[in-house]
């Protein structure tokens, strides 16, 4: 019997397996015997390293998409048209307008005070008495000598019309008409001398009494009622301090005085406003003296302006906060001072667009007035400018408006400085 070989036929495709490969597909306890490992995967164990650290920096070095920026919250305000005056600062000292010390021109005991301290007084007021009987009875005395010694004049005046006569008749001689002239002269002279010495009697009784000589604040009563005063003796008995108007007395560099002059010597006066320490209201005066020459010590000229202080705020000694006016810039473009920063390039701020996008404006800076700045260039009226949060944005962030733009007008109250 013949037996006939049956063979079968290999399959197509089917890759080769090694040997180790073959043991772990038969291998139930390994996890990965029934995992396929393609046949593009290294056979090499290095090659198959390197492939797998390749992979995992692959996945490190990809960045995922950057998130977008939050808009930045900032405070914002309206650039706005003001007038922005020139002011010089200063400190001054008040000082009354005239001070007096008033004082006796004639001896004697003080009788009587018609007035009380600190009172306000007039021009001719009667303010001190002194005892008057030693002076009534000068003036007696004068008048009395006055009129004896006329008396005699006119005798004298007589004799020597007499003698005229007679020396013209030779009924004298010549030096007996001559003695009775100098006689008549001399009793003229005497008549003279009565008549001052009666003015001076005058005089003193009329001193006996005291009055204002300047209408003013009294001070403190120095010299009680019943002391003994005497011409000219220290101290006075009152002071009296005019503080209707009043002068303020400041300082100015000299390299602030050309223009200062400059305005000065215009048709106008210059408008000075000083604010005294504390609570107290400002007041507003005029500037109307320059000094002739600049203080070597210092370097700077003293200016005075002077006050009608109706109210009293300013008193004699005070220290004073001191602005002039030079000019003002009318309808300037007028920002918030802290709207205006530096950079490298210059001083710029920040304006709000349409988009809520923060752009860079180059700018110049004139006048500070208060807090707020004039712009002479880089902003129009009406643009809303960045004043607080610059420090947060570059340009064309987006931004996030805090608080609307305030709509109080531009300031307008002295303090403005070049």
């Amino acid at each position: 019997m013949t037996h006939t070989a049956r063979t079968t036929p290999p399959k197509l495709n089917a890759p080769a397996l090694s040997d180790s490969r073959r043991s772990n597909q038969l291998n139930p306890r390994n996890p990965w015997a029934a995992v396929a490992v393609p046949a593009c995967f290294p056979r090499n164990p290095r090659q198959a390293v390197a492939v797998a650290v390749a992979v995992v920096f692959a996945a490190a070095c990809s960045k995922p998409a950057a998130p977008s920026k939050p808009p930045v919250s900032v405070t914002v305000a309206t650039a706005e048209r003001g007038n922005a005056p020139y002011i010089v600062q200063a400190n001054g000292l008040v000082e009354p307008a005239q001070t007096v010390a008033v004082q006796s021109q004639v001896g004697g005991v003080l009788t009587a005070v018609h007035f009380k301290e600190g009172d306000e007084v007039k021009a001719g007021q009667v303010l001190f008495e002194i005892d008057p009987r030693p002076f009534k009875a000068a003036l007696d005395q004068a008048v009395a000598v006055l009129a004896r010694d006329n008396a005699n004049l006119v005798s004298a005046k007589n004799d020597a019309d007499r003698y005229s006569a007679l020396v013209a008749k030779d009924f004298v001689t010549k030096s007996q008409a001559d003695q009775a002239q100098a006689a008549a002269a001399a009793a003229k002279a005497v008549v003279a001398a009565d008549q001052a010495a009666l003015d001076n009697a005058k005089f003193n009784l009329e001193n006996a009494t005291i009055t204002a000589p300047i209408t003013g604040k009294t001070g403190i009563l120095l010299v009680k009622q019943g002391n003994l005063v005497k011409p000219g003796s220290v101290p006075p008995l009152v002071v009296i301090n005019q503080i209707h108007p009043i002068d303020v007395h400041f300082t100015v560099p000299d390299q602030q005085f050309p223009l200062v002059q400059k305005y000065a010597m215009g048709a106008q006066k210059l408008r000075v406003i000083v604010k005294p320490r504390g609570d107290a209201t400002a007041e507003q005066g005029e500037l109307n003296m320059l000094d002739n020459g600049v203080d070597t010590t210092t370097g700077t000229v003293t200016l005075k302006a002077q006050f009608p202080n109706a109210a009293g705020h300013l008193w004699p000694g005070q220290f004073v906060a001191v602005s002039v006016e030079l000019y003002v810039q009318q309808n300037a473009v007028m920002v918030p001072t802290t709207a205006v920063q530096n950079g490298q390039d210059g001083q710029f701020v920040f304006v709000i667009s349409a988009d809520r996008t923060a752009v860079v404006h180059p700018v110049t800076a004139g006048l500070v007035v208060g807090d707020r700045t004039v712009v002479d260039k880089g902003i129009e009226v009406g643009d809303v400018v960045v004043t607080d949060g610059q420090s947060r944005l570059t340009p064309n962030a987006k931004v996030e408006v805090a608080k609307p733009a305030p709509t109080k007008p531009a300031a307008q109250s002295p303090g403005g400085s070049p």
